[in-house]
């Protein structure tokens, strides 16, 4: 055919006799548009040259974009406060177990607890000289954390009752640094300094309250503060209503005192006591 011709043309060695074009124009035309088609129809030669183009996102079966609602919980918590699924093991770092929070007892600390009057334990307090940090913990949704509504209330409650709050970068995060009103005997109200403090967990939110020399001085605040990244929350499996207190138990051993001293105040005899001998009036006839 004609367009073997022509290509015969174009391969044939500078040694080889020339072609002879013998072609009609008719022929010519036919065998350039062939040409043409075969040169179209060739992939271009590789050139090492990478591929570009726009990123791929999307699902790797539809390519459509990947979308959904965004995933949500808490922020994530420091060293400490810890949860119990987390929570290092040491020696020594004893811990007081109070059931929902296992509280450290450093040196030079004293651990108190708080007593509703009902007889049920609200919180623990832990004292260094002149200042203190009282603990409570609280449960809390899954899916986010509660401090930042929290803190909201307290200011609002603290500007409300005639005192003052402002929020500031703390080791925890945000937290309070307030003036709350307290009386006090003798002087009536006065504003006493105060820190709060928030940490939220899995399904828990943990409240300290500073008060005392190291709500001002953070260098008297230190021992408290590690004290507070000691603390284990325990919150358990059971169903709980959010910001329903955790609940508290004595430790075991006050619980054995408690339970000893009142026995031995029940096994004592009680002793009689005759009234003291008035004075006497001595009539003389």
């Amino acid at each position: 055919m004609a367009f073997g011709r022509r290509k015969q043309q174009l391969e044939q060695g500078p040694d080889e006799q020339p072609f002879v074009d013998d072609l009609s124009p008719e022929e010519r035309a036919a065998e350039d548009a062939e040409l043409l088609a075969s040169i179209e129809a060739e992939p271009p030669p590789a050139t090492g040259l990478p591929i570009t183009g726009p990123p791929v996102t999307g699902s790797p079966v539809t390519g459509s974009p990947v979308t959904g609602p965004p995933v949500t919980g808490p922020p994530p918590r420091p060293q400490g406060p810890w949860d119990l699924a987390d929570a290092p093991t040491s020696e020594d770092q004893p811990r007081l177990d109070l059931g929902g929070l296992q509280v450290p007892v450093p040196a030079g600390t004293e651990v108190r607890v708080d007593v509703s009057p009902e007889g049920e334990v609200v919180a623990a307090t832990l004292v260094q000289g002149e200042s203190a940090l009282q603990l409570n913990a609280f449960a809390a949704p899954r899916s986010e954390g509660i401090w930042a509504e929290v803190r909201q209330e307290i200011r609002e409650a603290l500007v409300g009752g005639g005192g003052h709050a402002e929020e500031a970068d703390g080791p925890f995060g945000p937290e309070l640094r307030s003036a709350v009103p307290t009386e006090v005997p003798g002087q009536g109200v006065v504003l006493a300094p105060a820190r709060f403090l928030g940490v939220d967990g899995p399904r828990w939110f943990l409240r300290g309250l500073v008060t005392g020399p190291a709500a001002l001085d953070h260098a008297l605040g230190a021992g408290l503060e590690q004290a507070m990244r000691d603390v284990v929350v325990v919150r358990g499996s059971d169903p709980m209503a959010v910001r329903d207190a955790l609940p508290l138990v004595l430790p075991a051993d006050a619980v054995q005192a408690t339970a000893e001293a009142a026995e031995q105040d029940a096994a004592e005899p009680t002793i009689l006591q005759l009234p003291e001998r008035g004075p006497e009036i001595t009539e003389i006839q």
